[in-house]
């Protein structure tokens, strides 16, 4: 094992950064940024996922128990509960949707000759999943009853059992809707269940010469 690198930073050098830089100019330009550099907001970010933290407050009070790693980390010089929520406010989403796009991607290519299908096209299941916010906080996401959240709806490859296309839409946006915007292949085959039973959409997926499965849901 690698006795000078943390396990975290091993990780990350599996990351793009040329291609992420690359995003980074394409979408900010040559904008001058003195610390916390795109680069650094997007290690802050996996770090909170990948230990499961909750909340930025919660993300920033792991890390200040750390400080003397930072560098070592890529995390930068200093972190606070400020600049991290005024990145995640300024900075261009675009940048990290076109890593984590370009990241499926070339997952997808590395599954994809690791599988045993009777079919020769591609086979995708879509569904969506609620994702309940807290009103108070995130006011713009209210649904019904006083609740909120958004929906993610998800392609997923099930030959690479990986994420192909994911959109994230208001929780009050029926399923049904979001099938046009599914990036169609021919010859593969689409899986819905009844929630996507619209005759328009489905005879559209025909005329792209794919295939669709409409699939009872299994009572519990």
């Amino acid at each position: 094992m690698n006795q000078g690198q943390y396990i975290f930073t091993q990780l990350c050098d599996f990351l793009p950064k040329i291609k992420f830089d690359w995003y980074v100019k394409k979408y900010e330009g040559n904008k001058y940024i003195k610390s916390f550099t795109c680069w650094n907001h997007l290690l802050v970010m996996l770090f909170g996922q990948l230990s499961n933290r909750e909340s930025m407050r919660d993300l920033i009070a792991t890390l200040n128990a750390h400080q003397s790693k930072f560098n070592r980390l890529g995390f930068g010089k200093s972190i606070s509960l400020s600049n991290l929520s005024k990145a995640n406010e300024i900075r261009e989403v675009k940048i990290f949707e076109d890593l984590a796009n370009l990241l499926i991607s070339t997952a997808r290519d590395k599954r994809s000759d690791e599988h045993d299908f009777f079919l020769d096209g591609n086979v995708y299941a879509f569904d969506s999943s609620t994702i309940s916010l807290c009103l108070s906080t995130f006011w713009w996401t209210k649904m019904h009853h006083n609740k909120g959240g958004v929906k993610l709806h998800t392609l997923l490859d099930v030959k690479t059992d990986i994420p192909a296309f994911n959109i994230i839409t208001d929780a009050s946006v029926h399923d049904s809707k979001v099938m046009s915007q599914i990036p169609y292949e021919e010859d593969a085959y689409y899986v819905f269940d009844r929630a996507y039973m619209d005759t328009k959409q489905l005879y559209s997926i025909h005329q792209k010469e794919s295939y669709f499965v409409v699939r009872e849901k299994r009572k519990m």
